[in-house]
């Protein structure tokens, strides 16, 4: 598939994986922009642009899971519980959005991915202005459990409709009810491994994914989920967060009417 992709189409490609990369392990927001990219910059299917998209998520969420229980989030107290809930429910709801995809044109799957998008960049926007979460919501409690279930469910759908990674719905959502950024960074890692492998099993049964294309831009993401694990350790990511949710708030109009 690379080889059938223009040159400059692919370099490009190959730049916005490694940013979406850095996005992903940084602030959770990321992987959306491989599938925005698959879609503007490519003429493939749906199907074909989440499979490929979800496949390297697999990879990315490996790779995030080892360096934030490397830098004790997900050890720390209702970290793995936390990890479980969205894990399970997103697995569900992965496996009842790819079977809503195919029941979507490449026009809707257009104006979908927008509205996603622009959802997305309002809770990156409020999360950035109102404070990145305290410790105020107990994912222990009953109540805490079944918020995360709830945030699990809803991304899971999603990722498996649209292709998108857990951490791009997941962190926001999760601060906004009051959990802290890196924790929820950090679960959201583990969830999306679930997420894409479940989606990416679905759509390799229909034929949809470009393996080729996975190695290409999956290189370059990996890179970017590393460096992007040491950006959140070290800096104070509300200029970049907003950044993105600016980015985001443009992009999804012109994604919903290309």
């Amino acid at each position: 598939m690379p080889a059938s992709i223009p040159a400059g189409t692919l370099a490009l490609l190959l730049v916005i994986s490694l940013l979406s990369g850095i996005g992903i392990t940084a602030v959770g927001p990321g992987g959306i922009f491989v599938t925005i990219a698959l879609y503007a910059l490519t003429d493939l299917p749906p199907a074909t642009i989440v499979g490929t998209a979800s496949a390297t998520f697999i990879a990315t969420g490996l790779v995030g899971t080892a360096g934030y229980y490397r830098s004790g989030e997900l050890s720390s107290h209702g970290g793995p519980r936390s990890a479980g809930v969205l894990s399970v429910t997103g697995l569900v709801g992965a496996l009842i959005g790819v079977r809503l995809n195919a029941f979507v044109s490449r026009d809707a799957f257009g104006l979908l991915l927008g509205g996603l998008v622009m959802v997305t960049g309002v809770l990156v926007f409020y999360r950035s202005r109102y404070g990145t979460g305290g410790a105020s919501y107990d994912t222990t409690s009953t109540r805490g459990t079944l918020g995360v279930a709830a945030v699990g469910t809803f991304v899971g759908i999603s990722g498996g409709l649209l292709g998108v990674g857990g951490p791009v719905l997941t962190v926001p959502l999760l601060v906004a009810l009051g959990v802290p950024m890196l924790f929820a960074v950090g679960v959201a890692q583990v969830q999306s491994i679930f997420i894409a492998a479940f989606a990416t099993l679905g759509y390799v049964v229909r034929d949809a994914v470009s393996w080729a294309l996975v190695v290409a831009i999956g290189v370059p993401e990996l890179v970017g989920v590393v460096l992007g694990w040491r950006v959140a350790q070290a800096v104070d990511a509300d200029r970049l967060t907003r950044f993105l949710a600016v980015l985001m708030l443009l992009l999804g109009p012109y994604i919903a009417l290309h």
